[in-house]
């Protein structure tokens, strides 16, 4: 530049003018520009360019340029997409529920989601799990709901939290705690009931500004938080979701997005929708059914431009209830019905990524046409999900899921972790410690409920396990007939002569919810016969209009067409996944000297009828070496119907004679490094040899099998 500034100072006059006249020049067309540039950088922030108004597809491309200069952290929807941090975002994401793992677990759980590509993981928010009862809240170990949202963030995890109230998801009353059931008046669930709503917002008020920290615009990982579930598929009450959407509000603000699910039809969106408050309307449907056509009316439930395609629920599998044949659905056909929505861009969720176990008695049941058809869901939510219940990948279904993943997640996937090497302990041989009834003498009197007639289970403060119903009434010449119109769920009817130093205590028959039938009662007394009904819990409604589902007995008693009157009620309600009762036989059963008290019992059982009784059996098993605690399978082919604990944890029922699920799931975290303790109530028929063998794999070829199951 110096050099050529020396040439023009050595050149004539003339040009030296013209060269004054071209810099005059150049700066008036350098300021000219600079106006221009710094107009042009002005203009958009007030207002579009004619010419980019006009032309729809040059303002979309220019609108989609725009977003990926934001910096800012946000999850939104626009365009019909969903956008990530200003990016155009696709969920493929999975149903993966922290209260059916062992918290150990939750992060290999996590990684395998990830390996199969999901980028979102979506769970329920059991409100039960949480408020198991009024004012106690439980946020730790498998409730530990903040541990398990930082760990999906941890592994960079979107989420998708269905905060309830109402979960449905196989579980126990859909999510409500059992509680709400004792409050009387009745309270209308699911409703713009002004009493039930007092008790929601007491909820949410605890619930929702526990994760509010963790939104995404928070730092966090929720990107969308769902208002009830389904809720098309029940009721049409629109002032409760609205005061639901408010209340949400309230607590996350206004940037959070909200949703709701509900089934691909008209009727369903028209009630479960939530038009006017900015909720993005999402649908499920059977896998299998055309996509696209469901996407199209869901757009009609959404504002303009604010519909991006997303099935909420894509089933990779189904649910199975005792007694039907365990539930499969064909690999590839799910991955191609899966193809056709990513392929398009649609968004997904998997229901299920991942199963898991319904530990404890936190199962959940359906109806059929009436309350009396009864199908509560096993203790498996196996799912036939691509995650298997034990956490296992090496499978026909996660291979095709994962292939059809591929090719459009927008990141290389993760490699596939291998299966947990899984061992089998051999036999476990159990003794019988005690019967139920040996319990009754050790209970506190104040305890036990006295009523003219009978009450239900949460009436008596009772939410889980059974309840003793005892009566008396005067012994008749061939026996009595009894009915009891309304059972909830499964009652073992027993008689006693009080008058008998030692008389014990008969098995007379059962009377299910589901084959209601009346019983002789024989006459074995010379005055007052004691009659003994042990009604089971076998887990709540959790869909439908049969939702309000009592437990225990809910009629009156009839005795040869009288009612009988005078009742006591004595509780057992066992510890379930997340609460320890004060009065915990469990504990006392697995001792010997326990089982030195109970010998010395008044009341006893009567031997004859030993297969046919609920008892305790206690049975222990070594485990040498730390690095030899594996998951295990106990198989309990040629057992009844019963409960298991192992080392004082709830692992669910157990009903092989019912089937199909003869082994339950024993995850390692259970298990430790020397005696394992294994308790047993068995409600009516033990193993001959009283012996539970700990094998290496599930099985679910038990019972007859011959009830009718949903396929897909």
């Amino acid at each position: 530049m110096i050099h050529s500034r020396k040439q023009t100072e050595s050149t004539s006059k003339p040009a030296t003018a013209m060269a004054r006249n071209r810099s005059r020049k150049t700066t008036l067309i350098f300021f000219f520009l600079l106006s221009v540039m710094a107009f042009c950088a002005f203009v958009p922030v007030f207002a579009p360019l004619p010419s980019l108004s006009s032309n729809p597809h040059h303002h979309r491309h220019l609108h989609h340029h725009r977003r990926d200069q934001i910096n800012t952290r946000k999850f939104e929807i626009d365009d019909d997409m969903f956008w990530k941090d200003g990016k155009p975002f696709q969920i493929i994401g999975g149903d993966l529920h922290y209260f059916r793992i062992p918290p150990e677990y939750w992060e290999d759980r996590l990684l395998r989601a990830k390996a199969l590509g999901l980028n979102a993981i979506q769970t329920y928010v059991p409100w039960n799990l949480h408020e198991p009862n009024p004012g106690k809240l439980v946020f730790g170990g498998i409730a530990d709901l903040e541990s398990f949202l930082k760990l999906c963030q941890k592994l960079d995890l979107l989420v998708l939290l269905r905060a309830g109230p109402y979960i449905c998801g196989e579980w126990d009353l859909g999510g409500f705690p059992a509680w709400l059931l004792a409050i009387e008046p009745a309270l209308r669930l699911r409703s713009s009931d002004p009493a039930y709503l007092q008790l929601v917002e007491g909820w949410w008020g605890i619930l929702l500004p526990k994760v509010a920290p963790l939104l995404y615009g928070n730092g966090g990982p929720i990107v969308m938080v769902q208002i009830e579930n389904e809720y098309g598929s029940y009721g049409d009450d629109k002032a409760y979701l609205h005061h639901l959407v408010m209340l949400a509000r309230q607590l996350l603000g206004e940037e959070i997005i909200l949703y709701t699910t509900d089934g691909g039809s008209r009727n369903t969106l028209e009630k479960g929708t939530i038009r006017g408050d900015s909720v993005f309307s999402a649908v499920d449907f059977s896998t299998g059914d055309d996509p696209w056509p469901i996407f199209e009316l869901q757009r009609e439930f959404n504002a303009p431009g604010k519909s991006p395609p997303l099935s909420s629920e894509f089933y990779t599998g189904w649910l199975t209830h005792w007694g039907e044949k365990i539930a499969k659905t064909d690999a590839d056909f799910t991955a191609n019905a899966l193809k056709r929505i990513l392929s398009r861009n649609g968004s997904a969720v998997l229901y299920m990524a991942h199963g898991g176990t319904n530990f404890g008695f936190y199962n959940g049941a359906n109806t059929g046409q009436d309350e009396s058809d009864y199908k509560p869901d096993l203790t498996s939510y196996d799912y036939d999900a691509p995650i298997r219940e034990s956490g296992d990948v090496d499978n026909a279904k996660f291979r095709a899921i994962r292939r059809v993943i591929g090719q459009y997640s927008s990141t290389p996937l993760p490699s596939v972790p291998s299966n947990k090497e899984k061992a089998g302990f051999g036999s476990i041989q159990f003794e019988n410690t005690a019967f139920l009834f040996d319990l009754l003498d050790m209970r506190d009197m104040a305890n036990v409920i006295k009523s003219e007639n009978p009450v239900s289970m949460e009436s008596v403060g009772q939410m889980f396990g059974f309840l003793l119903y005892v009566a008396e009434y005067a012994s008749k010449n061939g026996g009595s007939r009894l009915v009891i119109p309304k059972v909830h769920d499964r009652a073992l009817v027993f008689i006693s002569c009080p008058s008998k130093a030692n008389g014990g205590v008969s098995y007379v028959g059962r009377i299910e919810r589901w084959s209601n039938q009346a019983l002789h009662l024989p006459n074995k007394c010379v005055s007052n016969i004691s009659l003994f009904i042990l009604v089971e819990n076998m887990g709540r409604v959790n869909y439908g209009q049969y939702l309000f589902d009592r437990k225990g007995i809910l009629s009156p008693v009839y005795l040869d067409g009288s009612i009988l009157h005078w009742w006591k009620m004595t509780s057992f309600p066992l510890q379930n996944l997340n609460e320890d009762p004060k009065f915990n036989p469990i504990i006392q059963v697995a001792s010997s000297r326990f089982t030195k008290i109970a010998a010395r019992k008044k009341l006893e059982y009567n031997s004859g009828d030993a297969s046919k009784g609920p008892a305790f059996y206690a049975g222990r098993f070594i485990i040498n070496k730390t690095n030899e605690v594996k998951d295990t399978y106990f198989s309990f082919r040629g057992w009844g119907k019963g409960i298991v604990f192992v080392n004082e944890f709830n692992i669910g029922r157990y009903w092989p004679t019912s089937g199909p699920q003869c082994n339950l799931y024993v995850p390692a975290p259970i298990l430790r490094q020397g005696e394992n303790v294994v308790v047993l109530l068995e409600l009516e028929s033990p193993n001959p040899e009283l012996v539970v063998e700990s094998v290496d794999q599930p099985d679910f070829s038990c019972g007859s099998n011959t009830a009718s199951v949903h396929q897909l």
